[in-house]
């Protein structure tokens, strides 16, 4: 990881319209990833992780979804002003996205091969062949036995963690700078889950490749990433490196996070903590603190003021009342 700054959001917002009302998935995220850094976005389901890195690519769907305003900056170009042409050729070339599901993420009508090769051909300009033969160097890279044969077979013919190989390979096959993976290894069993970590993890360090991970396993980002954005209700609510946020977390709610983690050296039967109440309803949500009520150290400004952001130095930010200076 260096210091040079590939990747910045700002004030980010999308927003959905539904028959109910304006749905605020993400409503103001900021964020920054350095040249290979692996940023982690944990929360709740309904936090707005993933709708945050579907903004990035411009892949919100128009209608019901809007982006409604910020700044999406890679290197010097803002990418929410690009064109349809202009963000294909940035989409899946230099920033690639591993989805949730990589059974429904593969054609199933369609060969590995097929659609490996016709991403390279796009963004390498490589001839077909050449293409064929790095799409086979990156299923061995990726863990696939027999690639030269598997690469003519469908995605039905590979298992769940091979499938998600696949995936990664195809992810990395036109040498990204940013890797985006949402949810990676939540379709997979735990030895499995463990094995695609460890193998994303070593191929993206070997490449160079920033990665942001989505999550709701503080596990996952505490064995990969250097920085973790802990988010609720659309918003980022605590900042930091993944050592001071374990070390130190300043958020009740990333409190509540890590508290309700089981643990091996709690006692036998000990209850496992957990965090009150229900995420809040984004539609309308008012211009509060949306975690004060389930929130241990609530205080009437909670109720009426969303909080500033504070900086508790060594870039450890949090945004609640009991840091900010009417909170004290």
């Amino acid at each position: 990881m260096t210091d040079e700054t590939i990747l910045q959001v700002k004030g980010l917002r999308t927003y959905f319209n539904t028959d109910d009302g304006v749905v605020k998935a993400v409503d103001g995220v900021d964020f920054s990833l350095r040249k290979g850094e692996t940023l982690g976005i944990v929360g709740e389901s309904g936090s707005g992780k993933s709708v945050t890195n579907l903004s990035i690519m411009n892949l919100i769907p128009n209608p019901p979804g809007k982006i409604m305003g910020g700044e999406v900056i890679y290197h010097d170009t803002d990418l929410l002003k690009l064109s349809d042409k202009g963000i294909r050729a940035i989409r899946g070339n230099k920033i690639s996205m591993i989805f949730q599901d990589p059974m429904t993420s593969l054609n199933p009508f369609l060969r590995i091969s097929n659609q490996m090769i016709e991403t390279i051909v796009l963004h390498q300009k490589l001839s077909k062949s050449e293409a064929r033969a790095k799409a086979i160097e990156m299923l061995v890279l990726a863990g696939i036995p027999a690639a030269e044969k598997r690469i003519d077979q469908y995605p039905h013919q590979f298992s769940g963690g091979m499938r998600q190989r696949v995936m990664i390979a195809m992810a990395l096959s036109c040498d990204p700078e940013i890797l985006i993976a949402d949810e990676p290894t939540s379709a997979l069993d735990v030895t499995i889950q463990a094995q695609i970590l460890d193998l994303m993890k070593e191929l993206t360090s070997r490449l160079g490749t920033a990665v942001i991970i989505i999550t709701h396993s503080l596990g996952v980002v505490a064995g990969m990433c250097d920085t973790i954005c802990v988010m609720y209700a659309g918003r980022i609510v605590e900042r930091g490196s993944v050592d001071i946020i374990f070390e130190k977390p300043m958020h009740p709610y990333t409190r509540g996070l890590i508290k309700s983690v089981p643990r091996l050296d709690r006692k036998n039967g000990a209850r496992l903590y957990s965090i009150q109440g229900q995420p809040p309803n984004v539609i309308d949500l008012p211009d509060c603190c949306p975690f004060f009520p389930r929130c241990e150290h609530a205080m009437d400004i909670c109720k009426t003021k969303y909080p500033l952001v504070h900086d508790d130095g060594n870039e450890h930010r949090v945004a609640c009342w009991l840091y900010g200076r009417e909170g004290k």
